[in-house]
């Protein structure tokens, strides 16, 4: 099986690289950050805070998270329910990056991310995939942009959702959730050794997307089935 690990702090466009060349490759695409999402969703509808590692610990045997295809879609469900917009509210992110620090929620989700890997060919996108989930993959790359940047793309991605948010909000909590991910104990957000980092800061969707492409066929050769 071909991996591709695609890393990077918040808001850099990681999934949508991701769903991109999943798409063009006909690989599997697996979105890591929502499964986490799914968590930190279960611990805020259960009234536990996030941050506490033994209060969320002890709720992890409640939990049943799945990622399924429907219509072509990956959907994620928690505990047999579709979660996948809920699970897209803003206050979801820092809910993400809180249990992310918890080694038994890593640990939880460990498995089901690895066996993906071992049957699909697959697109995987986080935080540590190039450095702990996949350390073998194909291709890593470290995606990046200004957190400036990365603020106003989140803006515009709530927008067309219809939720308005503050630009000033909304670029505190990516740079406190670049520290918090940085910094962790736990597999912290970094580039791997021999990840390729792409910084698009001034570049369109469509610029990223073709160096991703470029890079995926010449690393990977011609791997559609």
């Amino acid at each position: 099986m071909k991996a591709i690990a695609i890393d990077g702090p918040a808001s850099a466009g990681k999934s949508t690289m991701a769903r991109y060349l999943s798409k063009e490759l006909q690989f599997i695409y697996v979105d890591t950050g929502a499964l986490y999402r799914a968590i930190g969703l279960y611990c805020v509808h259960k009234g536990i805070d996030t941050t506490d590692g033994q209060q969320v610990t002890a709720i992890l045997n409640e939990v049943v998270v799945e990622l399924k295809y429907v219509e072509g879609e990956q959907r994620v469900f928690l505990n047999g329910q579709d979660v996948s917009q809920e699970i897209r509210q803003p206050e979801m992110s820092m809910a993400a990056s809180n249990v992310s620090a918890i080694s038994a929620v890593r640990e939880f989700l460990f498995e089901l991310q690895r066996d993906m890997a071992r049957h699909n060919n697959v697109v995987m996108d986080g935080r540590d995939i190039g450095t702990v989930v996949l350390p073998w993959a194909d291709l890593k790359i470290y995606l990046t942009a200004s957190p400036e940047e990365r603020a106003r793309r989140r803006q515009n991605e709530y927008a067309q959702k219809g939720i308005e948010t503050d630009y000033d909000k909304l670029l505190e909590e990516i740079r406190q959730r670049d520290y918090n991910d940085q910094h962790r104990l736990i597999a912290p957000l970094k580039k791997a050794e021999d990840a390729i980092e792409v910084d698009t800061t001034h570049d369109n969707m469509e610029e990223t997307m073709a160096r991703l492409l470029a890079l995926a066929k010449e690393k990977l050769g011609n791997v559609a089935v």
